[in-house]
C-alpha cells in the first residue's frame, strides 16, 4: 500500500475507548487506522479478549486483531480517582466509544449528558446488545443473543436442520461498523456546528438492519423467510452447487447470464421453459431447477466449469476456506494480511483494511498496546506531574 506525505485521514482526533470484546473495540481500531490517537481504557484485570485463545501472559493475537494502533491506559473506573482521570482525558477527547450496558456509564457518572456539559464537542458512541432505549435496554447481548432476536439464525443454515449461526460474528462486527458510520457524520457535523452528539447503535438493530432482503421479502410476500442453505432469497440460480470433485459457487442472477449457464451445461431448451424464462418464475421454482443444474455439475470437476463459465462471464468462484482465501493472488495483490512485530507474542499475521484511500491510506501495520503500556504517556499528556502518577498508581486507580 503506498504510503502518503499528507496527514492521516483523522490526525489530530482523539479517541477515548472504553470497550472491551468485539464490536466496540473494532470500531475504535478502524479509527485508529484512519490516523486518530485511540487511547484504549481497560479495567485493571484488562479486556477479557487478552485471555482469549494463544494467551501469553495478558496478551492474545484475539486482543490484538481488534485493538491494533491503539495506546494502552488502565484505570479503575469503580475508584472515584479513576473516574477523576477519565472525565479529564474526556475534556479534551473528540470522540468516546464505550460498550457497556446501558445505565453503567450512568452510574459512574460517566454519561454523554454528563460528560457533554463540560465538553461539547464530544462525540459519544454507545454501542450495546438492544440500544439506549427502549424496554430491553438494560438486557446485555452477545452476537449469538443477537443472531437469534434479529431473525438472522432463523434463515441461516438448510431447512430441517438445527438452528447455526453465521460462521462470522456478523452483528457484532455490523454493530461496530454502524457506529463508525455514525461517529463519521458526526464529525462532518460537527465541523459544520461545533457541536458533539450521542451515537446509539446496538448489536440487534445490526443484526435486523442486515437483514434487508430477507425483511423486504417478508414485507412484500407476507411470508415468514425461512433458510434456503446458500441460495439467494430474491434471484436465482445463485448458490453453490456440487460438482465431481468438490462445490462451486454460480450467480447467474439474470436471464442474460442464466441464457449462457443453461447452454453451458448443454440445456439451451431451459432459456424457453416457462419454469424458467423470468427470474420471478426460477425464484418460484428454485429447488427444481437446482436440482437439474446439479445433475449436471456432478458430472465434472469444479475446474472444468470454473473455465467455461468464466469464459462465457458467468460469475462464479470455488469456496475456500481461510488457509486459501488469505493466499489468493488478489489477497495478496490486495494487501488483505499484513504482518504487526510484537514484544510477547512475536511476528503476528493479521488481518489488512479493506478501505483503500488514494490519498491518506489507513495504516493497520501497528500492533495492539500491552496492558497499561501507555499509562504514563498518556497521563503525562493529559497534565499529570510524575507525582501525581505515581500516587494514581499507588492508590490502585490506575495501573
Amino acid at each position: 500500500m503506498p504510503q502518503s506525505t499528507l496527514p492521516a485521514l483523522l490526525d489530530g482526533i482523539v479517541v477515548l475507548d472504553t470497550t472491551q470484546v468485539m464490536a466496540g473495540p473494532y470500531c475504535a481500531m478502524l479509527l485508529a487506522d484512519m490516523g486518530a490517537r485511540v487511547i484504549k481504557v481497560e479495567p485493571p484485570a484488562g479486556d477479557s479478549t487478552r485471555s482469549m485463545a494463544g494467551a501469553r501472559g495478558s496478551d492474545s493475537p484475539a486482543f490484538n486483531a481488534v485493538n491494533r494502533g491503539k495506546q494502552g491506559l488502565v484505570l479503575d473506573l469503580n475508584d472515584p480517582r479513576g473516574r477523576d482521570v477519565f472525565k479529564r482525558l474526556a475534556r479534551t477527547s473528540d470522540i468516546l466509544v464505550e460498550n457497556y450496558r446501558p445505565g453503567v456509564m450512568a452510574r459512574l457518572g460517566l454519561d454523554y449528558q454528563t460528560l457533554c456539559g463540560e465538553n461539547p464537542r464530544l462525540i459519544y458512541a454507545s454501542i450495546s446488545g438492544h440500544g439506549q432505549s427502549g424496554p430491553w435496554s438494560s438486557k446485555g447481548g452477545f452476537d449469538l443473543i443477537a443472531q437469534g432476536l434479529s431473525g438472522i439464525m432463523s434463515v441461516t443454515g438448510s431447512a430441517g436442520e438445527a438452528p447455526v449461526k453465521a460462521g462470522v460474528p456478523l452483528t457484532d462486527l455490523g454493530a461496530g461498523l454502524f457506529a463508525l458510520t455514525g461517529i463519521l457524520a458526526a464529525l462532518h457535523y460537527r465541523a459544520r456546528t461545533g457541536e458533539g452528539q450521542h451515537v446509539d447503535t446496538s448489536l440487534v438493530d445490526a443484526g435486523l438492519a442486515l437483514s434487508v432482503w430477507e425483511v423486504t421479502d417478508y414485507f412484500s410476500s407476507g411470508q415468514v423467510p425461512g433458510p434456503l442453505g446458500s441460495a439467494h432469497r430474491m434471484t436465482a440460480p445463485y448458490q453453490a452447487f456440487k460438482c465431481a470433485d468438490s462445490y462451486i459457487t454460480i450467480g447467474a442472477a439474470n436471464d442474460r447470464n442464466f441464457a449462457r449457464l443453461a447452454r453451458i451445461v448443454g440445456h439451451p431448451e431451459w432459456i424457453m421453459d416457462a419454469r424458467f424464462s423470468t427470474d420471478d418464475q426460477r425464484v418460484a421454482h428454485r429447488s427444481e431447477l437446482a436440482a437439474l443444474i446439479e445433475a449436471e455439475t456432478v458430472r465434472e470437476p469444479m475446474a472444468f466449469w470454473m473455465r467455461d463459465l468464466e469464459k462465457a462471464g458467468v460469475p462464479c468462484g470455488p469456496i475456500l476456506d481461510y488457509g486459501d482465501a488469505l493466499t489468493t493472488p488478489q489477497a495478496t495483490a490486495r494487501e488483505m494480511t499484513v504482518d504487526v512485530e510484537h514484544p510477547i507474542l512475536g511476528r503476528l499475521r493479521t488481518l489488512g483494511t479493506p478501505i483503500k484511500m488514494s490519498a491518506t491510506p489507513l495504516n493497520p501495520r501497528r500492533r495492539a498496546p500491552m496492558l497499561g503500556e501507555h499509562t504514563d504517556d498518556v497521563l503525562h499528556a493529559a497534565g499529570y506531574s510524575s507525582d501525581e502518577i505515581e500516587q494514581l498508581r499507588y492508590s490502585g486507580a490506575v495501573r
